[in-house]
């Protein structure tokens, strides 16, 4: 039998003594939360393409965005002599949100469409578990919209609070791998102007939307609401459609700009889920694009970002 040498026992013990500590590191880390057993980044922004994600803002973050609808691409309002409808704006809108806690996001924000203003609270009731103990995340949305417009008519505004609608949702979404997540939005929409008797003042939706991770920086998004057949009658005078939007989201650092189609004119749900009057079929696809810009206005002395690991 050969020897062992001297130099052998103690590389022995040295390599044993790095183990234990990186096991030991390992566990304090654990112990400390620092990996945290919820699933992160289920979306990357609080909008897919026209519905709001089940993200809410980190604490004390604000988020300003800027939303912008172009007109028809073809059909009778588009083509070449409105550019493809670039020389026309359909919507325009400006909004703030900020995150009162990590799960609590509170919003405003101004659409030029019946200048309309908007008031929202959003708020993650429960997240979605490395360990399977809870399998989605439920995140709760209520916002008011106040018309700010003068009447088209004397009859339009009958009593003051026809200026206002109330929209309440529930998102319930999935992050199935680090690449593609799935949502979907039952909501109700109350309304008191509406646009023809037989349109009913209360409006059901079901929304669904997807995320897919094309890149690092780079994914596809897509939204679907379905209104028709749920609570409105599809014999009206005017004829509605099913918002439906398609886009690629990009990172770039502190901002996520998205590049948009869709058939709706309008971005809040008070107006676009109630009054999308295009098609997809007949040239009433749009662009549209969004840009976000996420502000960090108190930091946490607990917060180390670079100390945080994702799992997911």
């Amino acid at each position: 039998m050969k020897k062992i040498s001297l130099l052998t026992i103690p590389l022995f013990f040295s390599l044993m003594v790095a183990h234990a500590q990186q096991a030991d590191s390992l566990l304090n880390v654990l112990n400390s939360g620092l990996i945290k057993p919820e699933v992160e980044a289920v979306f990357k922004s609080t909008r897919v393409v026209l519905s709001h994600s089940s993200e809410t803002q980190k604490k004390h973050d604000l988020d300003m965005r800027i939303r912008h609808h172009f007109g028809d691409i073809g059909g009778k309002f588009g083509s070449a002599h409105t550019l493809y409808g670039l020389d026309v704006a359909s919507d325009l809108f400006i909004g703030f949100d900020y995150g009162i806690t990590d799960d609590l996001t509170v919003g405003i924000g101004r659409s030029k469409q019946d200048e309309l203003y908007n008031f929202s609270g959003k708020y993650k009731l429960l997240k979605q578990r490395t360990d399977g103990k809870m399998p989605v995340n439920l995140t709760l949305f209520a916002q008011m919209g106040w018309i700010a417009r003068e009447p088209f008519s004397q009859t339009e505004f009958t009593t003051y609070s026809n200026r206002f609608s109330y929209f309440l949702q529930s998102i319930i979404s999935r992050k199935f791998s680090s690449r593609f997540s799935l949502e979907v939005m039952p909501a109700l929409l109350m309304r008191k102007n509406t646009a023809e008797s037989r349109d009913p003042q209360n409006l059901f939706s079901l929304g669904f939307a997807g995320r897919m991770k094309l890149t690092r920086r780079l994914s596809f998004i897509a939204d679907y609401t379905l209104v028709n057949g749920l609570s409105r009658p599809n014999d009206l005078s005017q004829v509605y459609y099913n918002p439906l939007g398609v886009g690629l989201e990009i990172e770039t650092g502190g901002h996520i700009f998205s590049l948009n189609f869709m058939n709706s004119e309008y971005i809040l749900e008070n107006n676009f889920i109630s009054n999308t009057k295009k098609s997809w079929k007949d040239g009433g696809i749009r662009f549209g694009f969004t840009i976000s810009r996420n502000f960090t206005l108190f930091k946490s002395k607990n917060k180390d970002p670079d100390k945080t690991s994702k799992i997911y």
